[in-house]
């Protein structure tokens, strides 16, 4: 029976963007080998840490939303601990899948559009003294 998961990847701050890539899509090949599919593949680009992880301060996010079954889970993890390109990596099984942007993705993107011409500044009231 195949079960919904979220797959979080995130990989050290000096790879390169074909190496992330590489990465997503090893653990795409992993899960559609297994008859299992891949619905979204997000790359929410380099992001920093609240803290320093392996002496890193910062690591480019990868969010895979997968339809597999549980045994495809452990093998993923497997493969992500032995590569040393990878710093963390999460699994979590969801009721549901998302189609919409990530939290990350959405955060980045308002971020992004907010500019400081955007803000109406009204003037202050004249002091009027009699």
């Amino acid at each position: 029976m195949n079960k919904f998961y979220e797959i979080v990847i995130i990989v050290r701050q000096d790879a390169t963007s074909n190496l992330v890539e590489a990465i997503a899509a090893s653990v795409s090949k992993i899960v559609k080998d297994s008859g299992g599919d891949i619905t979204k593949t997000e790359f929410c680009g380099l992001r920093s840490f609240a803290y320093p992880i392996k002496k890193s301060k910062k690591g480019h996010y990868v969010l895979l939303n997968a339809v597999c079954d549980g045994s495809i889970i452990h093998e993923i993890d497997r493969q992500l601990r032995i590569n040393e390109d990878v710093v963390r990596h999460l699994s979590v099984r969801v009721e549901a899948l998302d189609s919409n942007p990530s939290a990350l993705m959405q955060s980045r993107h308002y971020r992004e559009s907010f500019s400081e011409d955007d803000v109406a500044v009204e003037p202050l009231p004249a002091v009027v003294t009699e």
